[in-house]
């Protein structure tokens, strides 16, 4: 694994309590004190494990068996748990993830020895143009700070892939209400009453990220929304279960929250959905 260390070494927790408080834009070392404080015991592994079912769910749909080259644009699912990567290395010859924390990376090749991985951010990517087959981006272009910022990565996005190849992507979904309403108030405060464990940022919803795909020069082919069963008291008491209960039951605690997943089906999914996904192609010509 290949990881680049940061110039500046990452700080303490203080960086993690100085960015909930006042909410000021996230740093690298912020990430990096963001991963130290989950690995120690801060995150919600239950409901992590329903979020990569849900992704496994709809990428075994979208990633074809044989995708070549594949690029994930995070591993924080990786650092903390399975996530995706046993999936991917099964649809791709190889699999290389990036994130901006050199702690995340550092803990996902701790968990992953034969991960591929390099510290790099999304909106500079250290890949030669047209390199990658299929990108997987689930849930990090959702966590900058302006739209340019998302506008920037999936220009990069598309660069590295090949003509032909796909972008997998989800980002929180703007058209559900409580992502509308999460978004207009201050992140310090959402913080602070357990809603958000660390920094959201700037997304949108279905049309405006067609859009933006299309200004990046990718076609989208195919969208939908996912994860659909009500977060904020899924989370709670998937975090209050999380030490409690043996193996059985956390298995049978997802197969209820998967059973939510049937509102993908339904004509309001945009409404129920907390994240939008698309599949996008770069076009060969």
């Amino acid at each position: 694994m290949v990881l680049r260390r940061h110039p500046i070494a990452p700080k303490a927790s203080g960086e993690w309590m100085r960015v909930a408080k006042i909410g000021s834009k996230p740093s690298r070392e912020y990430w990096d004190a963001t991963a130290r404080h989950m690995q120690n015991g801060g995150a919600n592994r239950l409901w992590q494990a329903h979020s990569d079912a849900v992704n496994i769910g709809l990428f075994s749909r979208w990633l074809p068996a044989s995708s070549g080259c594949l690029l994930k644009t995070d591993l924080f699912d990786e650092s903390l748990n399975q996530g995706l990567l046993p999936f991917l290395e099964d649809r791709a010859a190889v699999v290389t993830g990036i994130d901006t924390s050199f702690q995340t990376a550092h803990a996902a090749h701790g968990r992953h020895r034969h991960l591929r991985g390099v510290v790099a951010d999304v909106r500079r990517l250290p890949f030669a143009e047209g390199g990658v087959g299929c990108i997987v981006s689930n849930s990090t272009l959702d966590h900058f700070e302006s739209h340019d910022d998302i506008v920037d990565s999936l220009c990069e996005l598309s660069r590295a892939l090949r003509p032909g190849g796909q972008l997998l992507l989800t980002m929180d979904n703007l058209a559900n209400p409580a992502i509308w309403l999460r978004s207009r108030l201050p992140f310090a405060w959402l913080h602070r009453l357990g809603i958000v464990p660390y920094y959201v940022g700037k997304t949108c919803g279905p049309r405006r990220l067609r859009e933006y795909l299309r200004e990046a020069g990718l076609e989208v082919v195919e969208t939908t929304a996912i994860m659909h069963c009500p977060r904020v008291l899924s989370v709670a008491a998937t975090r209050y279960l999380n030490d409690r209960i043996g193996e059985r039951a956390r298995r049978r605690v997802l197969r209820v929250l998967l059973t939510f997943e049937w509102l993908e089906r339904s004509p309001i999914r945009y409404l129920t959905g907390y994240y939008i996904a698309m599949r996008a192609v770069k076009p060969c010509h």
